[in-house]
């Protein structure tokens, strides 16, 4: 059975002040939910004090993004090993207003996989369609295309090492969220698409629900078969409703 895992994503969100008080309200809460992999994501600045606060937990933290460079003369830029080397296990790859705000395509998003993958972060790969996408009855061929610019990067095996975030763009901040039925036809087609090059790594791979999961939906979510947990943006600032979600993944592994 695959363990669910839930990963806050802070975006441009938090001070130190309240960084580490966020922090400390999720790990006094996280003693009994052993059967979850639990994380957070804050902004770069953060990540240091996170993880010194960390040490010793079950709570991991990982990076919102990474270069698709690993050195050289990028101004502004944070390569894979620097996070690697700070503490983080985790990095978000192709989130959905990474590539809507600032261009990053498909094939951006597979080189940084790659990179991650290299560096010995576990990258977690966002996938999603817009709402017009979806309309139009394009969404599997656009979340398709996304995989298979990783799979054409990295291959079926290293696969197994990542995990898989489908955040339907439509859903993201908007208070929309898909339905559990509609969110597990994608993540079913996501498992389909890659137990065609492999049943095996198909099977083990975690894929995420990312799509306005809160604590009053997260239960009905990760009931679905193929939806290995969340990735939470605005819940994930509030550690009660953060943890009222991972205790649903929990429960929902049993």
């Amino acid at each position: 059975m695959r363990k669910p895992i839930v990963l806050g994503n802070w975006k441009l969100n938090g001070t130190p002040a309240a960084s580490d008080a966020l922090v400390a309200s999720i790990l006094a809460g996280m003693a009994s939910l052993d059967a979850v992999d639990i994380g957070v994501c804050p902004p770069c600045v953060l990540i240091p004090q996170a993880v010194h606060q960390t040490t010793g937990t079950h709570l991991a933290v990982g990076a919102q993004n990474c270069s698709e460079f690993v050195t050289g003369a990028y101004t502004g830029e944070v390569s894979a090993d620097m996070l690697r080397e700070v503490g983080c296990r985790y990095v978000l790859v192709g989130h959905s207003e990474r590539r809507a705000l600032f261009g990053e395509t498909n094939e951006i998003a597979a080189r940084k996989v790659h990179i991650a993958l290299k560096s010995g972060l576990t990258p977690v790969l966002c996938v999603g369609e817009t709402l017009e996408e979806r309309e139009s009855g394009q969404m599997n061929t656009v979340v398709e295309g996304q995989i298979q610019a990783v799979l054409n990067e990295v291959g079926i095996e290293l696969f197994a090492r990542l995990v898989i975030a489908y955040e339907p763009i439509w859903a993201i901040g908007t208070g929309l969220t898909a339905t559990p039925a509609q969110a597990q036809a994608m993540h079913a087609m996501i498992r389909g698409v890659l137990g065609a090059q492999s049943p095996a790594v198909a099977r083990a791979v975690r894929i995420q629900y990312g799509g306005s999961v809160k604590a009053d939906n997260a239960a009905q979510l990760f009931a679905e078969p193929d939806i290995d947990g969340g990735l939470i943006g605005g819940a994930s600032l509030k550690a009660e409703d953060f943890l009222v979600i991972c205790r649903a993944a929990a429960d929902s592994s049993r």
